[in-house]
Formats: structure tokens, sequence, C-alpha cells
């Protein structure tokens, strides 16, 4: 079980979540919190969980920061040199809720120190899964996932000792905001519109990317690498509810899921505190009230993000790097209303022909893939 962490997103959904877990876990100390820009959310969480280190992303961010706290002993550092000193932290467990590509450097530091990761960057293995689980071997580091989807396979596999016995994962999606609706429905909707999520509360960007199945996509690969499946071993399935958070079927036909509410403390607590439990904050589910279960096959059509990122996942090399590196740039775009929700399939497998076709044998080559997909979609916008 954790006994200290530190935070890496912290002012972030996952990472404030993830602070309203620990305060049922009193015997988990804090010893740093990082995030981007958001000076006074960090105050409180500085003065209220008091970490030896604080990290803004952002360089003004940090000077503002640094004289908020001169009250106190907190050190507070900048830029990805404070990002990678707040991963490296003398602690056992490193929760990496970063968002996008930014997460890969401290996630792959924190794994050179054997740390335990709670991972809730998808990216990480997304742009880069055969180094990031090459690396977890080598240095004895423990990933732990945080998605509810792939904390739900974990909780299914843990009494499993023969990995050859999995016949499939089965993940499950919601369907977003906009299930149901067909293409030339779609054509018009606005960031407003596609950030009402009819179950879960998340960041604009996961938001989004759920709208667009992309996040579906991306949770198809990190399977891939977490668990050691080829691509025909996984399937999804769109489940309205969000209870069945995902399931695994076995040889022998059997079919085990985890079921809860639609609640990120109940698998941010596990990551946690695996292979214990303790009491989570979320509330309990009731199989009399949740109402019916359904399961209904995606519909690809429509929602052409989810087939493309598939498909980059076959590709492998760096298809899957600049996938994600020119979806996030898209999403950027649609979030300010600059391009229209079939634009961003439209600009990723743009970008994906064009240049997700290189090896990925290194970090350097995923971070130049990065790179090159995120100036490609800026010149196209």
């Amino acid at each position: 079980m954790t006994q200290t962490i530190s935070i890496l997103g912290s002012t972030g959904s996952i990472g404030q979540q993830a602070l309203s877990v620990l305060q049922t876990l009193p015997e988990v100390r804090v010893a740093a919190l990082a995030a981007n820009r958001s000076v006074l959310r960090m105050e409180q969480q500085c003065r209220q969980f008091h970490p030896q280190l604080a990290v803004m992303a952002d360089k003004a961010a940090a000077a503002d920061l640094r004289v908020r706290l001169a009250d106190t002993d907190i050190r507070v550092a900048s830029g990805p040199e404070g990002l990678l000193e707040a991963a490296c932290m003398d602690c056992d467990t490193v929760l990496c809720a970063l968002m996008g590509a930014a997460g890969l450097r401290p996630t792959l530091a924190a794994i050179e120190r054997g740390r335990r990761i709670a991972l809730a960057n998808k990216e990480t293995l997304v742009c880069a899964g055969d180094l990031v689980m090459a690396a977890a071997k080598r240095h004895g580091a423990q990933l732990v996932p945080v998605d509810s989807e792939h904390s739900a396979i974990f909780q299914c596999l843990q009494g499993c000792r023969d990995r050859s016995q999995v016949k499939r994962l089965i993940l499950t999606a919601s369907g977003g905001p906009f299930f149901g609706r067909k293409r030339a429905e779609l054509l018009g909707v606005k960031a407003s519109q596609a950030l009402k999520h009819p179950n879960w509360n998340m960041g604009r960007k996961i938001t989004i990317d759920s709208a667009t199945m992309m996040n579906k996509g991306l949770e198809f690969i990190e399977a891939m690498h977490l668990y050691a499946v080829d691509p025909g071993q996984i399937s999804i399935v769109i489940h309205r509810q969000s209870i069945v958070h995902s399931l695994v079927e076995f040889v022998d036909g059997a079919v085990l899921a985890q079921l809860g509410v639609p609640d990120m403390r109940i698998p941010i607590e596990y990551a946690l505190t695996w292979p214990d439990r303790a009491p989570c904050p979320a509330p309990a589910l009731d199989l009399l009230s949740c109402g019916p279960l359904s399961f209904e096959a995606p519909d690809e059509e429509t929602f052409p993000c989810l087939p493309l990122a598939i498909r980059c996942a076959a590709m492998g090399g760096t298809a899957c790097a600049v996938m994600n590196a020119s979806n996030e740039i898209a999403v950027e775009a649609y979030l300010r209303d600059g391009i229209g929700f079939y634009d961003i399939p439209r600009l990723v497998g743009q970008a994906v022909e064009a240049l997700g076709h290189g090896p990925a044998q290194t970090l350097d080559d995923i971070l130049a893939a990065d790179e090159a997909a995120r100036a490609f979609v800026l010149e196209r916008l």
C-alpha cells in the first residue's frame, strides 16, 4: 500500500479526486505536487497537504506560487526540470495524471527509479508503450492503471496465474454525448455540446475524446501494452450506463466483470492501496436501483476516430505517437470552435498518413514524431 506519493497533475480532474481520496487515507504522506499553471488551486492544495515540493510547469505561475507560499517551508520549482524532480522524489508511488505527451518523460523517470506508477496518463503508453513496459520490467517498477476500464481489467486478472488462459479483453465505452446520432447530425456540433458527457465528470480534452470515441481508441492501444495482448484479443462494446467498467473473457468461456458506480475515486484508491482495499468515499453500487444494463456495438462510421486508432495500433512504429499528438492539437482547435467535429479525424488521419510510418526504437524517435505531428496540424489549421 502507498505510504508516500507524488502527484503529477494535482490540479486536474484526476489529481483533485486523488487528493480527496487521500483525505480518507491519512497514513499516506504527500511528497510532491505538480501542475501546469493553476496557481490558486495549487496554493490551496499545498496548504492542506503540505508537500515538500510544489512544481508549476509554467515558470510565471511558479514565481507567483513562490510568493504565495513564502510563509511555508514548501520548495517551489518550475518547468520540465521541476516535473522530473517531482517524479523522482523519495516516495513509493507516483500518480501520473499530467495531460498529453508532457507526462512521458516524468513517467519514464519515475519508472527508472523503480516506483509504483499509478498511471492515469494515456499518452505514455499510447506513444511509447514498448519502451515504457520494457523499462518497467528492467527497473522492477509496478504499473497500476487508474483509468476505470483498465483498473477493471487489472482487478479481473488478479486471480489469473496464467495469462495464456485469457481469451479476450472487453473494454466498455459510454458512447459519449452523441451516442445514437448519425454523421449528418454531428456535422455542426460545437464543443459546448460535446463537453456534456452523460456519466463522467472529466477534463475538457478527455471529454472531447470521449465524444469522438478517440478515447476508446487510446484505451485499446493501452490495453495491448499493459496486458501484452494482440489487437485481435481486444473488443469494444458500448455500455451506456457506465456500471460495468470492463470485462475479461477466459478460454473456458467464463467472463469476469468489474462493476461500480461511475466515480473515478474507486479506481484511483485501488491504484494506491493495491493489493489491499480500503473504504472509499465514493457511493456503493445499488443493483436494485441502477436499472437495466445494455451492450451494443460501436458505430465506426459515425465515429471514425475509433477505427483510425485501431489501425494505428496495428501499424506500430511512430503511428500512435503521430496520432496522439495530432489529436491533441486538433482537439485544442475544436475547443476554441476553430474547426468542426469531423475535422478532428480528418486532420489526424492526414498526419498519420504523412508521418506515421517511421521507427519508434528510442524516446527521441517518439518525441520527434510528436513534434512533427503537432507542426503538421498547426500548418493546416
